[in-house]
């Protein structure tokens, strides 16, 4: 347990960036740095995109909301995702919600798709507004990020994973482990030829780790992922299936496929059973998430239970733990397991 040292509101007393030193820094004036900021549609792209990069590069907030703020709290938590479609970060989210809620808390959601840039202008403005304290998912995140909540003394939590070198508070789970057990089953039935369906890599350290996982399992039992076994795509059943039926049709084609998701999973289930190949028969399939929509396939899909609502759970803990003072948990690691159903089979005897 940590003690509540509240380096949050101590920070709040260093010197920060003023609009004049943006301006300066940008070439233009203080009252075009104001309308930048505050009214973006009234400003030309390139003047704006000018703007917001000398006040990424100075850290600048606008003082208002902030400033004002700095005594008394708003009782808003803000959590900012990389996508609000994506079920799963929706259901982290709701379990957050939940508990602060049930507390006199608000939450204020905001997404990034994936762009780290987008999540530190996001999260500035959040900070502009007054919100109290953030989650985050992930684990990688623009620097300046860090920099930001640390000079206006805004507790933070990054979840869907832990921070191994301890910098950042973080409740998670091994998403790197996750993808090894699986895999490790798959090599353990008897596959050679594994083959990696994944959402793209940029701004998203799970599916970095997960796919490091899989090649670690693979690795250990003497083997190695074909590059043309490979593919990524948008998270979507449909973008799945097309990423799928690349695979199958590729030379000496896998006979098993880790899903770095469920969806990606399940689409790429139907994307097989359209092309005619049985599951498990022909080529069997792993997610990870095991979500119902996985569950109730037929056949089920084999998959890794993630504790989703469990870290939404304890970053909220975490979070008003922290705003009120009390001991907290820096750093919690939840357990995750390989949940068994028909999808997985041994490879089909030549």
């Amino acid at each position: 347990m940590l003690k509540p040292t509240n380096p949050e509101r101590a920070a709040a007393s260093r010197s920060r960036s003023s609009s004049k030193d943006v301006a300066q820094l940008a070439g233009v004036s203080t009252a075009t740095v104001s309308r930048a900021l505050n009214s973006p549609d009234a400003v030309d792209p390139e003047t704006l995109a000018r703007v917001r990069a000398a006040a990424a590069k100075l850290r600048y907030v606008p003082h208002g909301g902030a400033r004002s703020l700095r005594s008394q709290r708003t009782r808003m938590i803000g959590a900012v995702v990389p996508s609000v479609e994506y079920a799963l970060y929706a259901r982290t989210t709701s379990a957050v919600h939940q508990r602060v809620s049930a507390r006199g808390y608000s939450l204020v959601l905001a997404e990034h798709h994936y762009d780290l840039d987008a999540e530190l202008r996001v999260t500035a403005q959040l900070v502009q507004h007054g919100v109290d304290a953030f989650v985050f998912v992930g684990l990688d995140h623009h620097p300046a990020l860090f920099s930001l909540l640390d000079d206006y003394g805004r507790p933070y939590v990054l979840t869907w994973g832990v921070d191994p070198l301890r910098r950042h508070p973080s409740v998670g789970f091994d998403n790197h482990a996750a993808a090894y057990q699986v895999t490790r089953h798959l090599v353990e039935l008897g596959h050679q030829h594994i083959g990696l369906l994944s959402a793209p890599l940029q701004g998203n350290d799970r599916g970095m780790a997960r796919g490091e996982g899989m090649r670690a399992a693979l690795a250990d039992a003497g083997l190695a992922l074909d590059p043309r076994h490979v593919q990524y795509a948008p998270i979507h059943l449909d973008t799945a299936g097309e990423g799928m039926m690349k695979l199958i049709s590729a030379p000496n084609r896998p006979t098993a496929v880790v899903a770095t998701n469920d969806i990606f999973a399940v689409g790429g289930m139907v994307a097989c059973r359209n092309a005619g190949l049985r599951i498990p028969q022909d080529i069997s399939i792993t997610g990870i998430d095991n979500t119902d929509l996985g569950a109730t396939q037929t056949p089920g899909l084999t998959s890794v239970r993630t504790p989703i609502i469990e870290i939404g759970h304890a970053a909220a803990e975490q979070l008003m733990a922290r705003l009120e003072g009390k001991d907290y948990e820096a750093f919690q690691s939840f357990p995750i397991e390989v949940v068994y159903r028909g999808s997985t089979a041994a490879p089909k005897k030549a």
